[in-house]
């Protein structure tokens, strides 16, 4: 049986936890920030959780396979 390849951006972006969820950082934070609240951007610093049994969750699995 082959290998199942791993999709590469998804690789980048996300990083599962010992319990199973999957962390991401959240968008918006790259360019065009001084029209930005400091709450926004403060908001925009934390890390995101994905429960695992979520859709995201069951997309990230197929996506990330040996994770």
């Amino acid at each position: 049986m082959p290998k199942i390849k791993s999709h590469s951006g998804a690789k980048k972006r996300f990083r599962k936890t010992t319990t199973g969820n999957w962390l991401h950082r959240k968008s918006g934070l790259r360019h065009l920030l001084t029209g930005m609240s400091a709450k926004r951007g403060r908001t925009l610093r934390t890390v995101k959780v994905e429960e695992k049994n979520s859709a995201e969750g069951r997309m990230l699995r197929a996506y990330l396979p040996y994770q």
